[in-house]
């Protein structure tokens, strides 16, 4: 699965969903990209938008979104704290679908 991780995350967590392929937003170029342009962008290259941008769903309209989006719950963005969650976000990936929201917490 294609997947794009938000500039928001640490670029080391695409090591933790081995069989995907994985880019980031600065790999991309897109660095700075307003969310409805930079979702916009990607749904164009990947399926899925991994993010812990949590009010995501009240800030874009994501009913016509081709994008599964992924949101992670955590009280920051360090590596050491959303490491742990990457084993959901890998269970999520095999089951998402187009349009989906899901959230991943602890």
């Amino acid at each position: 699965m294609k997947v794009l991780l938000d500039e928001c995350l640490p670029r080391k967590l695409k090591y933790d969903l081995p069989g995907h392929t994985v880019s980031t937003v600065p790999e991309m170029g897109w660095a700075g990209t307003k969310n409805s342009e930079l979702l916009r962008l990607a749904e164009s290259a990947f399926e899925v938008f991994v993010t812990a941008d949590q009010n995501v769903e009240y800030q874009q309209n994501l009913r016509s979104t081709m994008l599964g989006i992924v949101v992670l719950v955590a009280p920051n963005n360090r590596l050491a704290t959303l490491r742990p969650l990457m084993p959901k976000v890998a269970l999520a990936l095999a089951t998402i679908q187009p349009g989906d929201l899901v959230y991943i917490t602890a």
